[in-house]
């Protein structure tokens, strides 16, 4: 049993979901992508009939109301009433998320907003990252790569100028705006202090009511805004973090792990403002579903320096078995002692290379098998979520649609057939790559 704010996780590690909420608690079959299609289908479907239903009540009542008095219809309005009576009530579909919020527009958006030149950054004069150039224009949206500790946190505080550069340049554009957040700022929220008084420091202006309907969209709702934040949880203390950062509208968001204490529905909102935010956005972040979402480059931090990465995270992902892999054989070359002549290296290195070029001859054909077979998935996932919504409504089962209900229950079962046959040959071609890789290395 396991409960994870990662999505990556429950998609990759669990087969069903336990849902709870509004004190009921119910089981979906599937990781949590399946979940949330499986829930957004009972939701439509529960409006779906709470609205048919409140027709039905609505007439009803209006023959009741219209004939209760007269002695000839008397009887069939009375039978109403315990039509009424008798009826079990559907509840409208209900979301409980408290987290709605966007980013507004930046006041200015100077390009480039920052600019670095050869710059190196560390502490107590010696760098952790060198020679780094980068350029970030006003719609730049870029992901931070690395191990840990090796210096992409540092690299989020030179350009926040949190730290000052040890070499080089760097230049700010007219006008920039930086929002920073690191979790080292929880700490600093003032525990006496309620999330409407962090919010009027930042703002005199702003009526009290703007200011608490604002934070209501991060769940500070009511007489949440005025309690002292000393009894918040982490969660709470990064949710009044970033209402403080976004209320300063600013152009360039400097995010160090921003997700960390947040659950899905606050990840998952702080998703959809991110994509709709206007400024230029740099984030370092574990949460691979938050830097596929927000991001469009990464930028790879290692051996002392920051150089652009070519490849999604899924790349990131062989880069890092890769360097492992390397890391294991030099072990592996230390253990056997230190007598390897220089020839016997040239010749390791001389048929790890071969091997390399063998294992991408080998793999290209399979990897073209894959894409083909995901691009096919990619089309039948479509419209199998386009059938299931027009099976999830209620009027495709009236009688005058009989004929494209069958219709499309025949089709819901050719792409169901389809799919899982793509997905075996998916699964086969990937167990090659993979044994392919594994003889080979």
């Amino acid at each position: 049993l396991l409960i994870s704010h990662d999505r990556d996780v429950l998609d990759n590690v669990a087969d069903h979901i336990v849902h709870i909420d509004q004190q009921r608690v119910t089981l979906y079959p599937g990781n949590y992508a399946d979940f949330e299609e499986q829930r957004a289908a009972r939701l439509a479907l529960q409006q779906a009939a709470y609205e048919k239903q409140q027709r039905e009540i609505a007439h009803l009542e209006s023959f009741i109301t219209r004939f209760r008095a007269k002695a000839t219809k008397a009887r069939q309005a009375q039978s109403r009433v315990k039509a009424l009576e008798r009826m079990e009530r559907i509840a409208a579909a209900h979301v409980d998320s408290p987290f709605q919020f966007q980013f507004a527009p930046p006041e200015r958006l100077p390009n480039p907003l920052l600019t670095v030149e050869n710059v190196a950054a560390g502490y107590d004069g010696r760098p952790v990252v060198e020679r780094v150039h980068l350029v970030i224009g006003s719609g730049a949206r870029i992901g931070l790569l690395g191990h840990n500790g090796a210096g992409k946190s540092t690299l989020i505080k030179l350009l926040a100028g949190i730290l000052s550069p040890l070499a080089g340049r760097m230049e700010t554009g007219q006008g920039l705006m930086i929002g920073y957040f690191a979790q080292h700022q929880l700490e600093q929220l003032r525990p006496d202090w309620s999330p409407l008084r962090h919010l009027q420091q930042l703002d005199t202006r702003t009526s009290d009511q703007d200011l608490r309907n604002f934070l209501g969209g991060f769940g500070f709702a009511g007489d949440r805004a005025l309690e002292a934040v000393v009894p918040f949880s982490g969660g709470e203390k990064a949710r009044l973090a970033l209402a403080l950062l976004i209320w300063q509208r600013p152009n360039l968001l400097l995010l160090d792990e921003p997700t960390n204490h947040l659950d899905l529905e606050m990840r998952h909102a702080l998703t959809l403002a991110l994509q709709d935010y206007q400024g230029a956005l740099i984030v370092v972040s574990h949460d691979r579903h938050l830097l596929r979402t927000v991001t469009d480059e990464f930028l790879l931090v290692a051996n002392g320096g920051a150089q652009p990465f070519n490849g999604d995270l899924d790349d990131y992902r062989d880069w890092l078995n890769a360097q492992q892999r390397a890391v294991n054989r030099d072990a592996a070359s230390s253990n056997a002692g230190a007598g390897n002549s220089a020839v016997e290296r040239r010749e390791q290195k001389r048929q790890d290379a071969e091997r390399r070029q063998q294992l991408a001859i080998k793999r290209k054909p399979l990897d073209q098998q894959i894409r083909t077979l995901e691009q096919r998935m990619d089309l039948l996932h479509r419209e199998q979520k386009t059938l299931d919504a027009a099976l999830a409504d209620p009027a495709s089962y009236d009688e005058a649609n009989k004929n494209r209900l069958r219709e499309w229950l025949l089709r819901k079962g050719e792409v169901d057939r389809e799919l899982a046959a793509l997905e075996t040959q998916w699964l086969e071609v990937q167990g090659a790559i993979e044994a392919l890789a594994a003889d080979l290395t």
